[in-house]
């Protein structure tokens, strides 16, 4: 059925756009000494220089050019506006795959592994391992804009919204899933609920899908007292200090938090790039992995379609409407799954990339999922397909070698 419906670009009008400049041009900086090496947060004179450009240099409608080289799609599923990307695949038996971004993520965080999923003899693979790529933005995530009458929205009502979209909108018997951050859990709850439909899934963590259950559901440690050994201990409080505040302030204060953002570009900004940033692994130079055309792409989406209020409300909702299963069978995920770890993100005592294979296999996750590929990889961060896509890519094709029809 995808076949029956016209795709049409993206387009960001001039309006939208003069405001934006127009916004950036009056930011009024907080001050922000003793601050250059990032420890109190995104330094004043970093964004400084960036929302210069992003008024005086940075060039939208190229960057909207390379995103309209795919085809784009807007289609209703249970009521709800959704926004999709597509490349069909080039091979024999190409089978269809949906990618879930996470968060401060977009669609286009997926660009850069596109091309050799959907046609890898272009890159010198192997054609037979094409798929047919369906990259959506999560409801009230960018295009096509705020999020309206569906204010519950989160991770486990979406995998019912993309299940309906593949099945039933775009007409898939069976389908394939990946996904990172939020759409790691949403591609997980696919394989949970639906996986009689699923070839697989491949996610970019092993989080169990109850991870927002409970009072504390903020706490990334869990309530766990600190290690007293070093350097466990120094690993746990640095883990807190790149995860307490983000997840403390989505799940508790969203929304008092968005009338800011929502109003002031460099406030968006500033939020947005403390998590590129830190979530990265980028050495000390976030530009290493996000170029500023590209840090600006990605602010822009998040800006022109005033979506940054019903991107947070994803945290909230995750643990004011627990997930509960679906069915008490075990593994909880029952459809084949592949994971992708980086060393970036190892817990506490864990060091090498086999270390992390190994601890994950040994550990209590393990019994959450029907793994049949886990591999880790000592570069990249939290952004895998983005900062590491070769890895990625390769993962994805040996979790689903030998699953095709």
């Amino acid at each position: 059925m995808i076949n029956s419906l016209e795709p049409g670009p993206i387009h960001v009008s001039d309006d939208v756009l003069d405001d934006l400049r127009a916004r950036l041009a009056s930011t009024r900086p907080p001050l922000d000494e003793g601050n250059e090496d990032w420890s109190y947060g995104v330094p004043a004179a970093y964004l400084r220089d960036l929302v210069s450009y992003w008024r005086g240099g940075f060039d939208w409608r190229k960057a909207e050019a390379a995103i309209n080289a795919y085809e784009h799609y807007e289609v209703t599923v249970a009521g709800v506006p959704v926004h999709f990307m597509r490349k069909p695949g080039r091979g024999p038996r190409p089978i269809p795959l949906i990618l879930t971004h996470g968060w401060p993520w977009t669609f286009w965080h997926w660009s850069k592994v596109i091309d050799p999923l959907a046609d890898p003899a272009a890159s010198g693979g192997d054609p037979a391992d094409a798929f047919d790529v369906i990259v959506p933005s999560l409801p009230g995530f960018g295009f096509p804009g705020p999020l309206t009458g569906f204010p519950d929205v989160n991770f486990w009502k979406v995998a019912d919204l993309w299940h309906t979209l593949m099945t039933e909108t775009l007409g898939y018997e069976k389908y394939a899933a990946g996904g990172c951050d939020i759409g790691g859990i949403v591609s997980s709850q696919l394989g949970h609920k639906y996986a009689d439909s699923l070839y697989g899934i491949h996610i970019g963590s092993g989080l169990p899908l109850s991870f927002f259950n409970g009072d504390r559901a903020w706490d990334f440690a869990r309530n766990r007292p600190l290690p007293d050994e070093q350097p466990a201990r120094a690993r746990t409080i640095e883990l807190d200090h790149r995860w307490a505040p983000h997840l403390a302030v989505h799940v508790l204060d969203g929304a008092t938090l968005a009338h800011g953002l929502s109003d002031s570009p460099a406030g968006l900004l500033a939020w947005l790039l403390e998590r590129w940033n830190s979530w990265s692994d980028n050495g000390g130079d976030v530009e290493s992995v996000f170029t500023k055309d590209d840090l600006l792409t990605h602010a822009t989406i998040y800006w022109a379609t005033n979506s940054i209020a019903t991107s947070m409300r994803y945290y909230a909702n995750a643990n004011r409407y627990p997930w509960t299963p679906a069915h008490d069978r075990t593994p909880v995920v029952q459809a084949p799954v592949g994971l992708t770890f980086v060393t970036y993100e190892n817990p506490p005592g864990v060091h090498t990339a086999d270390e992390r294979v190994q601890a994950f296999k040994t550990g209590p996750l393990a019994g959450w999922f029907n793994h049949v590929n886990v591999n880790a990889h000592e570069r990249g961060g939290h952004f895998i397909p983005w900062e590491n896509p070769e890895a990625w890519v390769s993962d994805l094709r040996r979790t689903f070698h030998g699953r095709r029809p």
